[in-house]
């Protein structure tokens, strides 16, 4: 009876697994728009009907709001620029006057809810707590992600209405590029190369995804309004991520969720190699795009897809049992 018992919870599990790999989605919905790969269009870099979509609601003027698990609903800058950018693109693509009216909405309320600190740098703070891995973040806490993508959003409401107030706040949002976590910024300085954190606080979460879209923010506003200063951010940035690419790297198969110590989930890889491919087609950087092909999904076996799948799953349930006990 024992052994057939064993047998039975044995069968139960192995079904389980099976489950869960056939819904890893290996092959995510994202796709680049080549339109935003030249200048000064009004296209962003990726799309995605679903990518950072889940968990949103409405205010009564139409102002995204995320629903978290603990901290309920909350406005996050990140989230508005990102459903202010994908309404855009929907814009852009059906000629449909709503998608335009919603971009302005967000663009709007990021404009208007611009911090101004007494250093001078504009910040769009979020108003919550928030635990990433063992760093915490008390409130208001800002991100190197959140500033570049709400710059890129700004920047592309510019591009559309002309307003140079809005490249102002832009030029303000950089400076927290320049600062130290413990003055307040985003930098942080790895074997004398400089990265922009997504959680800036220790220790450090050093998340892929959240770099690389700080840095997109930044070149996006170095090509509008060829300032040397924040070309020159854009530039330090750059080096740094070219000089720590090895540390996100799982076996030339796929990519590692900063320090958290798992594989990224199928989405964030997803994003890592497009933004990759986009930095690499962008500046002419042969190893981002070298390693984004790698990483590329449709270049995994079957026993690869189930080799990252094992990992993702046993590292990623270490890693939720190293996390602080509240």
């Amino acid at each position: 009876m024992h052994a057939a018992r064993v047998a039975h919870q044995l069968r139960w599990v192995i079904r389980a697994i099976g489950r869960e790999f056939l819904d890893f989605r290996f092959n995510y919905p994202i796709e680049i728009v080549s339109a935003a790969c030249t200048t000064r269009t009004a296209n962003y870099y990726l799309y995605s009907d679903r990518l950072f979509l889940d968990d949103l609601e409405f205010d009564d003027r139409g102002i995204a709001m995320k629903h978290y698990r603990v901290q309920g609903l909350q406005y996050n800058p990140l989230f508005i620029a990102w459903w202010g950018l994908f309404n855009l693109e929907q814009y852009l693509r059906v000629k449909e006057d709503k998608f335009l009216q919603n971009f302005l909405i967000q663009a709007e309320w990021l404009r208007t809810n611009a911090v101004e600190r007494k250093d001078g740098a504009v910040v769009w703070p979020c108003y919550f707590d928030w635990q990433e891995g063992r760093a915490r973040l008390a409130s208001p806490w800002i991100s190197a992600m959140y500033q570049g993508v709400v710059i890129s959003a700004l920047i592309r409401a510019y591009r559309i209405s002309g307003d140079k107030a809005l490249l102002a706040l832009c030029e303000k949002g950089t400076r927290v590029f320049e600062k130290s976590i413990e003055q307040g910024g985003v930098r942080t300085v790895d074997g004398g190369r400089v990265l922009y954190e997504e959680y800036p606080a220790h220790p450090l979460p050093r998340i892929l995804d959240g770099f690389l879209f700080s840095l997109l923010g930044l070149y996006d506003l170095s090509v509008q309004t060829d300032d040397p200063r924040v070309l020159a951010l854009f530039s330090e940035g750059l080096k740094g991520l070219l000089s720590q690419l090895d540390s996100w790297n799982y076996r030339n198969k796929w990519s590692w969720y900063g320090t958290h110590g798992y594989l990224c989930p199928p989405h964030y890889h997803k994003v890592n190699c497009l933004l990759l491919t986009v930095l690499g087609n962008l500046t002419g950087e042969k190893a981002l795009l070298q390693l984004s092909e790698r990483w590329d999904v449709r270049n995994r076996s079957v026993l690869d897809k189930l080799e990252i799948f094992l990992v993702f799953m046993v590292t990623k349930n270490l890693a939720r049992l190293r996390l602080p006990r509240n």
